[in-house]
């Protein structure tokens, strides 16, 4: 049956993407919707303890997540413009 609507499936956050090199390290290398790329990224924060206890929205990046972020710590608002850089 064809789509009638003229969109193509799978699109937006549901859009596969490939993760660079620096953020592999972190995700794995498998094509991954964007959603799943933030999850696991959280869960990398989570597990290593990487949120600053005094302000929670606050990132304190480990060597991984330095070569993503490009700096020391980053706002979880300001982590998706840092991880779309590292997406295609």
């Amino acid at each position: 049956m064809a789509n009638t609507t003229g969109r193509k499936a799978g699109g937006g956050l549901a859009r596969p993407v490939k993760p660079s090199a620096d953020l592999a390290a972190i995700v794995g290398s498998d094509p991954l919707p964007r959603s799943e790329v933030v999850s696991k990224v959280w869960d990398h924060i989570r597990k290593n303890n990487l949120q600053n206890p005094q302000n929670k929205r606050e990132i304190l990046a480990d060597d991984k997540l330095k070569k993503v972020f490009g700096t020391d710590k980053c706002t979880m608002f300001e982590m998706n413009k840092h991880l779309s850089k590292h997406l295609s």
